[in-house]
């Protein structure tokens, strides 16, 4: 992928459930390597942001390239064509999504949770999968868990597993959506210092929606307000949460902070 190439690019980005449009002519960019958090009320249309991306939603207009390559749709001779199912899948392929819900396999444990996806979509060996999620185990802090099954594991536990098992793909991008609003409030920190020390460790793309502002305050190389649909405001964390511009920006952090 060349320099300048934005390693995520919303184009004239549309999403409508039935007569609801949830996205209205979207456009934005997450270069590589930048972490970018969407704040704003419930019900704006983030989640929806990451699901586009995740293909688990279908885009109603515009285009999403990711690395350059189009996800869902490309323009072909003047005209809005739908990517193939292979091609979508491979580019999807480099992306990771930690859910607010976890979505662990209850049935497998710790481990067959992580390695399943690498061996069946990755092709990697049995033995090569185990040493990888060992080490992402680890990294989380729940290698002491891995024959654990979910249900025997507290939500901030699960989640450190969730985001273990995001990482064992080897994602260019990582979305987050509201990775903290399912735990209790002692399970906070631990998942989001997981993800401090990623962000400060790696140099993946992310896409974060989150209601915890000093998280975003923390981790973001840029914020952005969102709002019925549309950015309302965006820059550096600083500048919106101690000087926002946009009276609705205002308005949003006056009643969440």
């Amino acid at each position: 992928m060349p320099e300048n190439t934005p390693h995520l690019e919303f184009r004239d980005v549309t999403k409508s459930f039935g007569g609801n449009t949830v996205l209205n002519d979207l456009n934005f960019t997450v270069g590589t390597g930048e972490r970018v958090t969407l704040i704003g009320p419930s019900g704006s249309g983030k989640t929806t942001i990451l699901r586009l991306v995740m293909t688990l939603e279908e885009l109603t207009g515009g285009y999403i390239d990711l690395g350059g390559n189009p996800l869902q749709y490309e323009e072909r001779g003047g005209r809005r064509m739908r990517v193939p199912d292979r091609q979508r899948r491979r580019t999807t392929q480099q992306v990771g999504m930690v859910f607010q819900h976890f979505n662990l396999f209850p049935n497998m444990t710790v481990m067959e949770n992580i390695v399943e996806a690498p061996i069946h979509v990755m092709g990697l060996k049995k033995a090569e999968a185990e040493a990888k999620a060992e080490a992402l185990l680890d990294k989380v802090g729940m290698a002491w868990k891995k024959d654990a099954r979910p249900s025997q594991l507290s939500g901030g536990q699960q989640q450190r597993v969730a985001i273990a098992r995001a990482l064992a793909m080897d994602p260019e991008v990582l979305l987050l959506d509201e990775v903290t609003s399912a735990l209790d409030p002692e399970q906070v920190g631990e998942v989001l210092a997981v993800l401090q020390d990623i962000a400060a460790e790696t140099d993946i793309s992310m896409l974060i929606v989150t209601h915890e502002m000093q998280f975003a305050r923390d981790v973001s190389d840029r914020v952005m307000m969102f709002d019925q649909g549309s950015i309302v405001e965006e820059g550096e964390p600083d500048k919106i949460f101690s000087d926002p511009s946009h009276q609705r920006t205002q308005d949003f952090l006056r009643a969440v902070l």
